[in-house]
């Protein structure tokens, strides 16, 4: 079954541009164009549209703001954010978008986010629904938030619980996870305050761990301790830092 696409860009060389890479890709259909927020809200509600790929900077009614509209309606479409521009990542994917291009956009990247899209639509729309809503929703508390990590030009929505550590080198901050290694968006010190009541521990100035996935402490010395995660990364950390985490743990 096709898939149902409306191109939302208030630019009109970048949605010929789109439409153009669309026609290319198997089993689209593109049901419509808006070239501001509130027309896409109306053409959303009258095609019903599987797939939105939406710009963020728009005239009057932006990218986020009809995504957070559309949360409280009875059916919400999957959204790809088109745009311009990196930093809004974090925001883009908290309000309920599945992936996050960056313009010009390649064939490549395009086909990739169709098939993100085409994936998620093929789980039903009740379960679509809940999922983006859930991601949308502010109000549902601490357990839904994700954090983003970057490789490359793709951006991907992590849980926390599934991130070993954050380890900062120079500007840059890692997010470091069983298999891969992403940066970060954010800075430590605004990770550390998102993730205050999690179970992440600052345990140096350059690093903050998930103490659910500490496997061993061993004392170096009587104000250093050596911190061992499951996936074998090692950190260094003072006695008081290392008693923080073994409260959290109840050793």
């Amino acid at each position: 079954m096709p898939l149902k696409t409306l191109i939302v860009d208030d630019e009109p060389i970048a949605r010929r541009v789109l439409r153009e890479e669309l026609e290319s890709i198997d089993n689209i259909e593109i049901v419509g164009e808006a070239d501001d927020g509130a027309t896409a809200l109306e053409k959303i509600s009258a095609h019903q549209p599987d797939l939105v790929l939406l710009d963020l900077q728009m005239p009057a009614m932006g990218g986020l703001e009809v995504v957070r509209r559309l949360k409280h309606g009875t059916r919400m479409p999957v959204i790809v954010i088109v745009t311009a521009y990196d930093k809004y990542a974090l925001q883009a994917f908290e309000a309920g978008a599945i992936d996050y291009l960056l313009k010009p956009v390649g064939r490549e990247r395009l086909s990739e986010a169709i098939e993100r899209a085409r994936r998620l639509t093929g789980r039903g729309a009740i379960e679509r629904i809940a999922q983006l809503q859930e991601i949308a929703d502010p109000s549902t508390g601490p357990r839904t938030r994700r954090i983003v990590g970057k490789i490359g030009e793709e951006y991907f929505l992590l849980s926390a619980d599934e991130i070993y550590a954050f380890q900062a080198d120079g500007d840059l901050v890692w997010i470091l996870t069983a298999k891969r290694k992403y940066l970060a968006t954010q800075t430590l010190k605004v990770l550390e305050h998102r993730l205050a009541s999690s179970s992440f521990r600052r345990i140096h100035r350059n690093a903050l761990v998930n103490v659910d996935h500490v496997r061993k402490m061993s004392a170096l010395s009587s104000q250093r301790w050596l911190i061992t995660l499951s996936n074998d990364q090692e950190f260094i950390a003072s006695k008081r830092q290392a008693r923080s985490v073994r409260q959290l743990l109840n050793w």
